[in-house]
């Protein structure tokens, strides 16, 4: 069964700050002064918050909410929030998911999808996998007659090193089932647009 917990394994926290007080004097950085000298153990705790994805089953939060229902139109949650951490540089990327599915005899507790993009925005990632991911779980789990996914979002690395360039979103998309059509996709291309509410 899923459950959702925020705990700190203490032998990890240690080992990691062992890590960060490493770096912060490689850096040249003071570790006794005052403002920095707890940043070790915020640090590594903070770590293990933003990769907690990886001791999570996105599998099973769906399977915990799953619902007989003959609904067979088309289920569009927008605008999700996401923070993940970019594999290459371990800096941040941020943004919005549109995530939609049509039902073959399942639904889901509506609250599960923003917790499955979650899962594996909490794991260090490249968008093109996690967009995958969020549309393979769903389809695997609920197999519905089609998973759409898109994300939206802003690289830190690309923001503050590499080509500095600030105003540059980076847009992914996946397509399984009838999304593959271009009837569905521009029908959920058009709500992910528009201002409904």
């Amino acid at each position: 069964m899923y459950k959702k917990t925020d705990h700190y394994d203490e032998s990890l926290t240690e080992r990691l700050k062992l890590h960060y007080v490493d770096m912060l004097n490689g850096i040249g950085e003071d570790t006794d002064r005052e403002g920095i000298v707890k940043t070790p153990e915020r640090a590594a705790k903070a770590m293990q918050f933003l990769t907690q994805g990886y001791h999570q089953d996105p599998a099973a939060i769906l399977r915990s909410a799953m619902f007989k229902e003959d609904y067979s139109e088309m289920v569009l949650v927008k605008d999700i929030e996401l923070y993940s951490l970019c594999e290459h540089h371990m800096l941040p990327f941020f943004g919005k998911a549109h995530v939609a599915y049509i039902p073959n005899g399942h639904i889901v507790g509506l609250s599960k999808i923003p917790r499955i993009v979650d899962v594996f925005a909490r794991r260090l990632q490249v968008q093109e996998r996690l967009t995958l991911e969020i549309r393979d779980v769903i389809q695997e789990t609920l197999q519905p007659l089609g998973v759409a996914v898109v994300i939206e979002a802003r690289h830190m690395c690309m923001m503050m090193r590499g080509v500095q360039k600030q105003n540059s979103v980076t847009t992914t998309s996946a397509f399984t089932g009838q999304f593959i059509q271009a009837e569905t996709r521009g029908e959920f291309l058009r709500l992910i647009g528009s201002k409904l509410h």
